[in-house]
């Protein structure tokens, strides 16, 4: 019987994504992690090996996890898949993000709730396009805790020296993106090379096993130390009950508290705290979903973000942000797009582009340009058609980033680097 994550109270869960070049072994090594923890059925492991078999390859950690015949076929991963582990420490929830560049969009949505980010490097190919605009992502995504994989060791005879080039050239890099790693670890994930345990074929490196890494890091249980922000999905009407539904960002509240929600503006207090199928609890925290019954009714509606009044998000029609820009389309000066921030839904035009930067290499495109080609990277400035509430990224990045969809479809992603005083009306 397939085993599944035990998400009991109290138990820790931390969420990992695994980003890099196609094929540089995301798949390969999660399968790895999956089979060594006991979570994939010997049924599933069985079915992997007359596939592999009738293909005339040897066995594919990586089939353990690729259900799409398309997927197999191309042998690249298309969507953000999830899977869940569980230690003796802590549950985990596996976020395998696609490494091929028609897929970014995916990695975006699936690395943005992610706690660990591990970067993976082949260490025969070396560093890749992707791999410096996936870091360029994760930097945009807020994702602090970060290791360096670099896999394939097998094929280059577990050079240290390789390992060492690799190190410094990519640290040169991502040091310009202001991205710090917490470490580099060399592995083997066909192998099984210092993924559960330290091998014995590099006894030069002196490090932990990438499991160890992992258990290592840490939850994010600090988000509850940050200003609370509720960002509103939905109200619900129970019997005489209105109940304001959604999800706690950061910071924790109690019930009695004073709650504000912005940009409407309007404030109560919480008479209690909803959770389906669960005690009422007396606070909820970072991370957890619920529901707010008010002392007082008011009208408040998707996309208002509830605060505490000492804790306000700026609320503004205009911003500067950068932006990584994925658009077949070129991002256009003046062009009208639709801006997503946490529930927040509105129509904003692209009043200047000030910068335009290549992701991979940093270098300055133009200045003061009419267009952003996809790939690329940009410093503009953005008015909404009414105000939003907001964070700057730096203080808070779960309110701090957004998308911009075009046609139903996201084409961008960027996060807030200022308010700036509102000029000029759509």
């Amino acid at each position: 019987m397939e085993k599944t994550l035990e998400n009991s109270s109290g138990t820790e869960t931390l969420k990992f994504v695994m980003v890099g070049h196609v094929d540089h072994g995301k798949s390969t090594l999660v399968g790895r992690l999956l089979h060594e923890t006991g979570y994939i059925p010997e049924t599933r492991i069985e079915h992997v090996k007359k596939v592999c078999e009738d293909q005339g390859k040897g066995f594919e950690f990586a089939f353990l996890l690729d259900g799409l015949e398309e997927e197999r076929d191309q042998g690249i991963t298309i969507d953000v898949s999830q899977m869940f582990f569980k230690t003796k420490k802590r549950n985990y929830v596996v976020i395998d993000a696609p490494g091929h560049k028609e897929f970014l969009k995916n990695m975006i949505s699936g690395a943005s709730n992610a706690d660990v980010a591990f970067l993976m490097i082949d260490a025969e190919e070396g560093i890749q396009e992707q791999s410096r605009r996936h870091a360029y992502i994760l930097s945009l995504l807020g994702i602090k805790q970060i290791a360096i994989v670099v896999n394939k060791m097998d094929l280059v005879n577990f050079s240290e020296e390789v390992f060492n080039k690799t190190k410094e050239k990519y640290t040169q890099y991502l040091s310009t993106i202001g991205v710090k790693p917490r470490t580099f670890i060399p592995i083997s994930a066909y192998h099984g090379d210092n993924v559960m345990t330290k091998s014995a074929k590099m006894p030069w490196y002196t490090g932990p096993s990438l499991m160890d890494i992992l258990e290592n890091f840490e939850a994010k249980d600090d988000r509850g130390c940050l200003p609370f922000r509720f960002p509103v999905q939905d109200v619900y009407k129970f019997d005489k009950r209105r109940i304001i539904a959604g999800r706690v960002e950061t910071g924790r509240i109690r019930a009695g508290s004073q709650i504000l929600f912005l940009p409407s503006g309007k404030s109560t207090r919480i008479k209690t705290i909803e959770k389906w199928n669960a005690k009422v609890p007396e606070e909820v925290t970072a991370g957890e979903s619920t529901g707010f019954t008010m002392e007082e009714q008011i009208f408040v509606e998707r996309g208002d973000i509830g605060c505490l009044p000492s804790e306000k998000l700026v609320v503004s029609s205009r911003f500067a942000a950068n932006l990584f820009w994925m658009g077949n389309k070129h991002l256009e000066k003046g062009g009208r797009y639709i801006l997503k921030l946490a529930t927040q839904e509105v129509e904003c035009v692209v009043e200047s582009i000030s910068r335009v930067i290549n992701s991979s290499t940093l270098e300055e495109i133009s200045r003061n340009s009419q267009s952003v080609a996809k790939n690329e990277v940009a410093e503009i400035v953005i008015i909404v058609k009414k105000p939003i509430a907001f964070d700057v990224f730096g203080d808070i990045a779960e309110t701090g980033r957004f998308v911009l969809v075009h046609d139903h479809d996201v084409r961008g992603g960027g996060i807030i680097t200022k308010n700036v005083e509102y000029m000029n009306a759509i």
